[in-house]
């Protein structure tokens, strides 16, 4: 199972970030590997849904795609998806189409803080034109695909993300660290808003 937990690093700000962190994003955006690095830092446990697929399947994603199609395997994933996002204190990475069903997006956004890795589509060819275990980019222009693919859920992603970050050329640990930033400023505006929402508390002599 692909998870992982250490303490934060003893140079982290130490006030905690509560909830769940939800990464989405196109294939190559660096779900996965930002994921790990803000777990680490954050203490939190990292889990992919992608690997908790191949985990319970005993095969890898291409050939379930094989087997069972787009829609067997969207199928698959909105199970796990479903069944992971139920657990608490986790940075969870998402597979690139999880959003395309709309129970998806609401699950997400109700679970915790969900982050959407925006990367160009030449980034994201250049990290991902060689893997052979993305079904979807097996064909002879990567590039066309990865655009219509970002065509298509661009919008997605930003309806349902509470975070937009470029994680295109900057260095994975430059971005996690303002990904870090930014969650503890939305956290403290959450608590500023909760407090100034909430009735007086009444004091008895």
């Amino acid at each position: 199972m692909q998870r992982s937990k250490t303490p934060p690093t003893k140079y982290s700000d130490t006030r905690p970030i509560p909830g769940n962190i939800i990464l989405i994003g196109m294939m190559g955006a660096g779900k996965t590997t930002v994921g790990k690095l803000l777990a680490n830092l954050i203490g939190k446990t990292f889990i992919d849904v992608d690997h908790e697929i191949q985990q319970r399947t005993g095969v890898g994603i291409p050939v379930i795609f094989e087997i069972e199609g787009e829609a067997g395997f969207r199928k698959r994933e909105s199970e796990v998806l479903r069944e992971v996002i139920q657990q608490q204190n986790i940075v969870l990475a998402t597979g690139g189409g999880a959003i395309l069903h709309p129970d998806n997006r609401t699950l997400l956004r109700q679970h915790g803080t969900v982050i959407y890795l925006c990367a160009p589509v030449s980034e994201l060819r250049r990290r991902t034109h060689q893997d052979k275990n993305r079904p979807l980019l097996q064909t002879g222009n990567v590039y066309a695909k990865l655009t219509e693919l970002f065509i298509q859920r661009d919008p997605l992603y930003r309806e349902t993300a509470h975070i937009i970050m470029d994680s295109g050329k900057q260095s994975v640990r430059a971005l996690v660290q303002k990904l870090t930033q930014k969650l503890r400023q939305l956290n403290q505006e959450s608590t500023d808003t909760e407090q100034k929402n909430s009735p007086p508390t009444k004091h008895s002599e």
